[in-house]
């Protein structure tokens, strides 16, 4: 089974996947965008995202196209995340002056570079990418930083290890279809909705889960393209698809001004 994520190989993302789809075929993407192009196109019969990581908080883009896509969440994994700074062989810590990786990763190493002011962090396209690029072009004052697996597939050299700021560190991953499919077990909800901007509007449109005592873990909001200073509540319910849970988004719809069950998936 073909799986597009978004990044080099040796990239989380691959880790991701294979834990969410054993034995699966990866399709490395260079851009978020392509990911979803490939789903919708039907090249590949899966898609694995990063949605939110426990430092950074939320991967915004990949709200956004959740939201502009016809995709559905059937699956979520937390993958524990452990940065390394990585160069090309016979480099030393001392010699190092940049260092390259996806920006979030960067944002999860903040510590690291209040504690070494003389590397410049410098945004890449993706962390496994940013060591296949140091170790390849043979950088000698630049490293990136990604995974240990980024090391072996590319030959670099581990200069500091877990260097992320908190060890507690973790990445939520999404596995995407096509098809609405809920597996058995699914015991929670993401949806998307909008509410008129008058008083008590998001009042009235949670109230519809309290009211059947259905508990919200995650609640946020991302602008709403095209229409300015108006804005999309993102939210995960833990509860999936029974009677209490389709009542509360029926009564929803009658509320907001858009619905959209994002995927119903069992808690990772």
């Amino acid at each position: 089974m073909k799986v597009a994520i978004q990044g080099e190989a040796g990239a989380f993302s691959h880790e991701a996947a294979r834990r969410l789809l054993p034995g699966c075929t990866i399709v490395p993407c260079a851009r978020s965008i392509e990911v979803f192009d490939r789903l919708e196109r039907g090249s590949v019969a899966a898609a694995v995202i990063p949605i939110e990581n426990s430092l950074a908080g939320p991967v915004s883009e990949h709200f956004d196209l959740l939201l502009a896509r016809n995709v559905f969440i059937q699956r979520e994994a937390l993958l524990r995340i452990v940065h390394n700074l990585i160069a090309a062989p016979g480099v030393k810590l001392k010699d190092i002056r940049r260092a390259y990786s996806h920006p979030v990763a960067l944002d999860q190493c903040r510590d690291f570079f209040r504690r070494h002011r003389h590397i410049e962090p410098l945004p890449f396209y993706d962390t496994a990418g940013s060591v296949k690029h140091v170790v390849q072009n043979r950088l000698a004052d630049t490293a990136g930083i990604a995974g240990r697996q980024a090391a072996a597939v590319y030959g670099g050299r581990i200069l500091a290890a877990g260097i992320e700021d908190d060890k507690r560190n973790f990445t939520r991953f999404f596995l995407l279809r096509r098809a609405r499919r809920i597996l058995p077990g699914a015991n929670k909800t993401s949806i998307a909705f909008s509410v008129k901007n008058i008083p008590g509007a998001l009042f009235r449109a949670l109230s519809v889960f309290a009211l059947r005592d259905i508990s919200l873990s995650k609640i946020e909001s991302r602008p709403l393209r095209g229409r300015p200073w108006e804005y999309v509540f993102y939210a995960d319910l833990l509860r999936g698809d029974d009677e209490a849970a389709r009542n509360a988004l029926r009564h929803l719809k009658e509320i907001a001004d858009l619905v959209k069950v994002l995927g119903v998936y069992p808690a990772a």
